[in-house]
């Protein structure tokens, strides 16, 4: 047992940012350290991630907007330094831990400003826009993907990949076997956005399931995640097709989903990925094309090279080209477990305990920075 230290998490308010960190809190806590999280808003109201972390809001500012925008951020960012500065005498953390977005950057300026050990986490496969601002100046870099974009070459001694960490319940899936199918069995679509849906899965997804060969479309059964504004929409389009579907604006058990699924159709967004190389589940990539330098393109790529899932461009996304790449995966039954096996080669279970011990070997007092990552280095090669 290591002695018990204070810790604080930074993220942004999304699911893509919250969900690792709550992953390494529930890490660090049962190793016997105190966590706290900072975040906007949002973060600290995150439905299931959060309960038992002592949780504080520090004011973020968001660059643009021009001149005047630039002003208000700057204001507002640090504002929320000086707030955590006072946090930090308090808390005297060990380590500061930031996982990108804006909210996390007050977290870090002040970190600096009072000497607290840093490290970033960086979720997807191009090095978020915060990330890169501050990463010449932490102690580490964790990340998620063996090549990322916009990582320079002088921070490459001080990046470690650790992957992505997500909840226990998705990674208990690993020992689990592929849910049989049979030739005239059930065969079980998960279609996901994210926690907010997609508009285009559900514009798309219904009628491309009824493009499916007779005797394939009626071996069907849907879970379907939809924006509210679209659910009245998606639920005629499956019962004018004749397709059994449970169609839901949010879906509270994420790992019981992928569990149950076959096939999954998604965004590719960061979490989406580590939880379907998880549990090892094929899927069809839909990448959101506004995604920030689209980094949701580079984040499928791995798993798509590896056999894993099948991507599609927005642009080319449609009824028939969704048919179609269904049709190849689903209608071989040991292609679809080999996929299946391909998506789970490309996953990274012990993330949350990798970046655990990076965060606990960042803090050692007693030893430089290099001997310290060297240490570090030589556990992971032996984990």
């Amino acid at each position: 047992m290591t002695n018990s230290r204070s810790y604080v998490l930074a993220a942004g308010g999304t699911g893509g940012h919250m969900v690792p960190a709550a992953a390494l809190a529930v890490e660090l806590a049962a190793r016997g350290h105190h966590v706290a999280l900072v975040s906007d808003d949002r973060g600290v109201r995150f439905p299931g991630l959060f309960e038992d972390v002592e949780t504080h809001v520090l004011p973020a500012g968001r660059l643009g907007g021009g001149p005047l925008g630039y002003a208000r951020a700057f204001s507002r960012v640090m504002a929320g330094r000086s707030m955590a500065l006072r946090l930090y005498k308090e808390l005297r953390p060990a380590a500061v831990i930031g996982f990108g977005g804006y909210p996390a950057l007050p977290s870090i300026l002040a970190a600096f400003r009072a000497g607290v050990p840093t490290v970033i986490h960086e979720q997807n496969a191009i090095l978020g826009r915060v990330n890169r601002f501050v990463a010449g100046r932490v102690d580490a870099i964790a990340t998620s993907y063996d090549q990322v974009e916009r990582l320079k070459k002088g921070w490459q001694r001080k990046t470690h990949l650790v992957g992505n960490p997500v909840r226990e319940g998705v990674l208990a899936l690993r020992e689990r076997p592929y849910p049989m199918l049979d030739e005239d069995g059930i065969f079980r679509v998960l279609v996901t956005g994210g926690s907010q849906g997609a508009s285009v899965l559900s514009q798309v997804v219904p009628d491309g399931l009824a493009l499916l060969p007779v005797h394939f479309r009626r071996r069907l059964q849907v879970t379907h995640q939809a924006r509210v504004e679209d659910i009245d929409v998606v639920r005629a389009k499956y019962a004018a097709h004749g397709i059994p579907a449970d169609i839901s604006t949010y879906i509270t058990d994420m790992p019981e989903a992928l569990a149950w699924a076959h096939i999954v159709i998604a965004r590719a967004g960061a979490s989406t990925i580590a939880e379907l190389t998880a549990a090892g589940r094929p899927a069809i990539l839909v990448p959101l094309p506004s995604a920030t330098d689209d980094h949701q393109t580079a984040n499928a790529r791995e798993m798509t090279n590896a056999g894993g899932a099948r991507t599609i461009p927005q642009r080319l996304f449609n009824a028939g080209e969704l048919a179609k790449q269904i049709q190849k995966l689903g209608l071989d039954t040991q292609g679809l477990e080999n996929a299946a096996a391909r998506a789970r080669s490309v996953g990274r279970p012990h993330a949350a305990r990798d970046l655990a011990d990076l965060v606990e070997s960042i803090h050692a007092p007693t030893a430089p920075i290099a001997v310290r990552r060297a240490a570090m280095q030589q556990r992971l090669a032996h984990a």
